[in-house]
């Protein structure tokens, strides 16, 4: 008798007693995260005209709107919206009239994988992470509204709620003189046996401190604590990742995953007036495990620092592949007032695990990712 919906979704969600070997081999597959995420900045596009606040804030209660649409890992899909309140600080006295609050409302639906029309809604990705004065997100900070994912009981899986928790210090305020607070850093990688250096002159770093990665939607995604940082230049617009690790129990044993590699915005020419861009993804997985496997005389011998810098390497376990934006550009303002985001991104040689990870962290840094 062939297996119902209802069969593969419960097996999927609870896992069974151990974990299926699909849910832990490593996959080499395009557009392993894929689909749409549609922003309004409406805090752009409706500023305070009273004169009360800092100058370019919005009016209070105005929040920038994050349309999500997105499959991750081909058996999981996330649909909803993300919400962004900025802070915003009285003029002159520089006390918070608002706090900026991050609120998450995001269906959960898992995907048979045998045949990937048959999808059902599972649970929901809700809460809200409030940010404090010092541009830091605890997402363990609501006490009436808790950041969290919640799944419902179906067939032989049992529902569960699990949590968010720690804290993401994003970005710092652009006031007055604020490029003077930035830094310059020296990131270096090995190729083999050949160093390559790269110094960025204007760096803010966002920094996660013991980030907990709600589990689910499945129980092959297992609670996970993420600490590093993901630097942003300003000069090039790229994200450099720096020594992120995320830890995790797989299957009774314990897993480090350390996450590098870069970021790459790619202007398009006419982006003032066509407002195109894309990040290109360069994301590597427990590189120095791999660094041997190359040596300097393969395909990055030639190549200048800079261009071996950004190389993907296919030997390496990685998330390659593209993030393309599409904005409405406002005239004299870098700042777009909305964004039709796509995403193509390539898993190579990386497990499920890996991937909902990593979306799952950059789904919490939707704010420092987007805000220009």
């Amino acid at each position: 008798m062939k297996p119902t919906t209802k069969y593969w979704l419960s097996m999927m969600l609870a896992g069974t007693l151990a974990f299926p070997v699909w849910a832990t081999e490593e996959i080499t597959e395009n557009d392993i995260i894929s689909g749409t995420m549609n922003i309004d900045f409406k805090t752009r596009t409706n500023r305070d005209k009273s004169g009360k606040f800092a100058d370019g804030s919005s009016v209070l209660g105005v929040k920038d709107e994050y349309k999500v649409n997105m499959r991750v890992a081909k058996t999981t899909e996330f649909s909803g919206t993300i919400l962004r309140q900025p802070k915003v600080k009285i003029k002159l006295i520089g006390t918070e009239a608002q706090a900026g609050v991050l609120q998450y409302d995001l269906a959960l639906a898992v995907l048979n994988p045998k045949d990937l029309n048959q999808k059902k809604n599972v649970g929901k990705w809700v809460g809200i992470a409030p940010m404090d004065a010092s541009n830091t997100f605890n997402f363990a900070g609501s006490k009436e509204n808790e950041l969290r994912i919640t799944v419902d009981t179906m067939g032989n899986a049992q529902g569960f709620t699990d949590k968010f928790a720690g804290a993401l210090v994003g970005k710092q305020d652009k006031g007055e003189n604020w490029q003077d607070k930035l830094t310059s850093y020296t990131f270096e990688r090995v190729i083999g046996t050949k160093k390559v250096k790269l110094e960025a002159k204007k760096v803010d770093p966002v920094q996660f401190k013991n980030v907990e990665l709600a589990k689910g939607p499945s129980s092959i995604y297992p609670h996970t604590t993420v600490n590093g940082r993901m630097d942003f230049d300003y000069q090039t617009g790229n994200w450099y990742l720096n020594n992120m690790r995320f830890k995790y129990n797989l299957d009774g044993k314990d897993v480090e995953d350390v996450v590098s590699g870069t970021i790459k915005w790619v202007e398009d020419p006419q982006r003032a007036t066509n407002g195109k861009g894309k990040y290109d993804f360069n994301v590597r997985f427990n590189e120095d495990k791999f660094a041997a496997q190359t040596t300097e005389a393969d395909a990055f011998g030639n190549m200048n620092d800079e261009e071996a810098f950004f190389a993907v390497d296919n030997r390496v376990p990685s998330l390659t592949g593209q993030v393309d934006y599409l904005e409405t550009m406002v005239a004299g303002s870098e700042a777009p007032t909305a964004s039709q985001v796509t995403y193509k991104l390539n898993a190579n040689k990386l497990t499920k695990q890996q991937i909902m990870n990593f979306y799952k962290l950059w789904m919490l840094t939707v704010g420092p990712i987007n805000d220009e």
